[in-house]
């Protein structure tokens, strides 16, 4: 019987750690330079926490069940966990409160035998601020990240859920989540079928190509009848993108419906063009009313943020070669050259260990002769080796040259 790991879930080798690693250690550092501090929140979570903001369907939730027939369920996304715990354990917080996580989380998939449920994500949260700048902060961190990372070919879709929302309220009730469904499926055929009038039908149209060039977006939304509060989003919108004007490649999409609904403003999506295909790496948007679902008064307190899937960056980085190609090799090799050396050995490891800068230290752990150490060291791209004797005497000389 050859044991292999539960369908879709799988092992990281230690090339696989060193180059994820690399994308999380840069990533971390972007959000440190922020002001941004890392939550770790528990990957088990109950259902009513997880089901509470519609962040995604049960059925795609790995559940469980404890002793207490409670039903739980591994985390599918981050962002509600932490709504839970911001409001639940944090309340004497300051805000705005800048926090980020590097975590898995697991979905079922229902597509295929063997398909991947485990995932890897890093993001933020930005929790109790509203407006320009807060909405600014987050979309310029998200570019700030992928500069870090040298991604090249990228672009930001940018939507507006509570434009987008109002707009669809002018489509009757009973066929309004058709009509969403079409817009967001860019689906004319389903426009043209559906029993609508002709004012109704022109205005799905025009919600359909509402996708382009900020300017042309925003002219073309212009020229719907509406509202004042929905005339004031769409002025808010504007003075963003002004903001973000020339700071990386930008679309605007009104027909940008995401599937998680507690989004309430800004959402947004980040797109990767690879092989002429376009991939999604990353998500987020505002949440002005999700921490109210767990706060003990109700009470609401706004946030935005975004996921970026580590998993998909891997894929990408590692097909334009730009991660590690090799495990980090160690600086030395200690080696008890004489019999009882062994005390001394360690004694002369921990010194090297003991630096400001990190030195991996390996200590030879016998059976070989000295060419047989010399080979080892040279495998395992080891640059120096110290021979170590019994009263504590050395000699050291050089493994490989890097």
């Amino acid at each position: 019987m050859v044991y292999q790991p539960a369908a879709g879930a799988r092992d990281l080798l230690p090339l696989d750690v060193a180059q994820k690693r690399w994308i999380e250690d840069r990533l971390e550092q972007v959000f440190q330079r922020w002001g941004y501090h890392r939550i770790i929140t528990s990957t088990l979570e109950r259902m009513d926490t997880l089901m509470a903001g519609e962040a995604i369907v049960r059925q795609m939730v790995i559940q469980l069940q404890n002793s207490q027939n409670e039903e739980l369920g591994l985390r599918p996304e981050l962002t509600a966990s932490i709504a839970r715990t911001v409001v639940t354990r944090m309340t004497d917080a300051t805000y705005p409160q800048r926090l980020y996580y590097n975590a898995n989380v697991f979905r079922r998939n229902w597509e295929g035998h063997n398909r991947q449920q485990e995932y890897y994500q890093a993001g933020v949260e930005l929790l109790g601020a509203e407006g320009l700048l807060a909405n600014g902060e987050v979309l310029l961190l998200v570019a700030d990240c992928l500069t870090a990372l040298d991604l090249k070919d990228w672009r930001l879709i940018l939507g507006e859920a509570g434009i987008t929302r109002s707009l669809l309220n002018a489509f009757p009730p009973e066929i309004r989540n058709q009509v969403r469904r079409a817009i967001a499926n860019l689906d004319r055929v389903t426009i043209d079928t559906l029993p609508l009038s002709e004012e109704l039908r022109q205005r799905a149209k025009i919600m359909l190509d509402l996708r382009g060039d900020s300017r042309d977006v925003l002219q073309k939304v212009s020229s719907l009848h509406l509202e004042p509060d929905q005339q004031e989003a769409i002025n808010n919108l504007k003075s963003l993108v002004e903001l973000l004007d020339g700071k990386f490649p930008l679309i605007l999409d009104l027909s940008l419906i995401q599937t998680i609904d507690y989004y309430t403003g800004l959402v947004f999506e980040v797109v990767s063009e690879t092989n002429s295909q376009a991939q999604i790496l990353g998500s987020g948007g505002r949440y002005d009313q999700l921490l109210g679902l767990y706060h003990p008064q109700k009470e609401n307190i706004p946030g935005i943020g975004f996921e970026l899937n580590i998993d998909d960056l891997y894929q990408i980085l590692l097909l334009n070669q730009q991660l590690p190609q090799d495990i980090p090799p160690s600086n030395w090799l200690v080696v008890p050259e004489t019999p009882g050396a062994e005390a001394a050995a360690f004694a002369y490891a921990d010194k090297l260990r003991n630096s400001t800068d990190l030195v991996r230290v390996e200590i030879d752990l016998g059976g070989r002769d000295i060419e047989a150490i010399r080979q080892y060291a040279s495998d395992r791209s080891i640059t120096q080796i110290a021979w170590i004797k019994a009263d504590g005497s050395h000699t050291i000389e050089p493994g490989i040259i890097p």
